[in-house]
C-alpha cells in the first residue's frame, strides 16, 4: 500500500483498507511477538520475520510501508537485509534495532541508507513516535509541487524563492523558502518541529532547533504586513500558519 496517506491515517487508522504495513524483522522470539501486538494495536499491519532471509522473501512478496530490522540476525543480518532491500527500493522507510551503542554501528547504518537507528533495551511506545515522525517526513516529501502559494494577501512563488506583496518583492533564503513550503503545505494544522528539523536540517538536534526558531521569526517579519497572517508556536509541538491559502 502506498504511503500517501492524509496525515491522519498515520495516527488514525480504524479502516482495514487505511492500515499501514510495516516487515518486522526480529529473532528474540518473545520480543517480536510483543512488536508487533504492539504495532497491530496502533492500527498497523505488521508482519513478523524471525530472521534476514525471511524478511527478505516477505519483503519481495508484499508491498510495505515501513521495515523495522533487528541487526543482529541469523542467515541474514540486518544490514545485509537492508542493502538487499535498497537493490529493490530506494525509498522505503528503515529503523534498525540494536542492542549495539557504537558508533561506527550507527553510522554504517546511516550509510546503507537507514531513516533511524533504536538501541535496545526502547520503549514501544519510543519506537511508535519515531515510525509517525518519519512516515510524516516520508508524506510531506510525497506532496505535489506546488509552484505558486497565496498566502492571504501574499504571493509566494517557491520555484524562484520570492514573496510578493502589493508589488513589493523579497527574494527569500533557500532555508526560509523551504519552511514557508513546509508551513504552507500544513496550513492551519501543526507543523510538527520534528518533521521540520528532519526534512530541512536532517538532524533535530538542539543547534539545528535554535537556527529553525530564528528562521520562524524571519518569516513572520516578512509576513508582518498582512494582519491576517501569523505563525503560532504550539507549545511542545511545532508551529501553525494561520491564514487563507489557495494553490497554483
Amino acid at each position: 500500500m502506498p504511503i500517501n496517506h492524509s496525515l491522519n491515517s498515520i495516527t488514525t487508522m480504524t479502516q482495514e483498507e487505511s492500515k499501514l504495513r510495516i516487515l518486522l524483522c526480529e529473532d528474540d522470539e518473545s520480543l517480536g511477538m510483543l512488536l508487533r501486538e504492539y504495532l497491530q494495536a496502533k492500527g498497523y499491519e505488521a508482519d513478523l520475520c524471525p530472521d534476514g532471509e525471511a524478511g527478505y522473501k516477505a519483503f519481495l512478496k508484499s508491498a510495505y510501508d515501513m521495515c523495522v530490522l533487528d541487526v543482529m540476525m541469523p542467515k541474514m543480518d540486518g544490514f545485509t537485509l537492508a542493502q538487499e532491500i535498497r537493490q529493490v527500493n530506494q525509498e522505503v522507510p528503515i529503523i534498525f534495532l540494536t542492542a549495539k551503542n557504537l558508533k561506527e554501528d550507527i553510522f554504517e547504518g546511516f550509510k546503507i541508507g537507514a531513516d533511524d537507528y533504536i538501541t535496545k533495551p526502547f520503549s514501544m511506545e519510543e519506537l511508535v513516535l519515531r515510525m509517525e515522525a518519519i512516515l510524516r517526513r516520508v508524506h510531506g516529501k510525497q506532496q505535489k509541487n506546488v509552484a505558486v502559494y497565496h498566502i492571504g494577501k501574499f504571493t509566494f512563488d517557491t520555484k524562484r524563492q520570492i514573496l510578493s506583496f502589493e508589488g513589493r518583492q523579497t527574494k527569500l533564503t533557500t532555508k526560509e523558502s523551504e519552511l514557508l513550503i513546509l508551513l504552507c503545505s500544513h496550513a492551519n494544522e501543526v507543523l510538527q518541529r520534528e518533521l521540520a528539523l528532519k526534512t530541512i536540517w536532517i538532524d533535530d538536534n538542539y543547534f539545528n532547533a535554535r537556527s529553525m526558531d530564528v528562521y520562524i521569526t524571519k518569516l513572520r517579519k516578512h509576513l508582518k504586513d498582512d494582519p491576517d497572517i501569523e505563525i503560532n508556536n504550539v507549545h511542545g509541538k511545532g508551529y501553525r500558519l494561520i491564514a487563507q491559502l489557495e494553490e497554483e
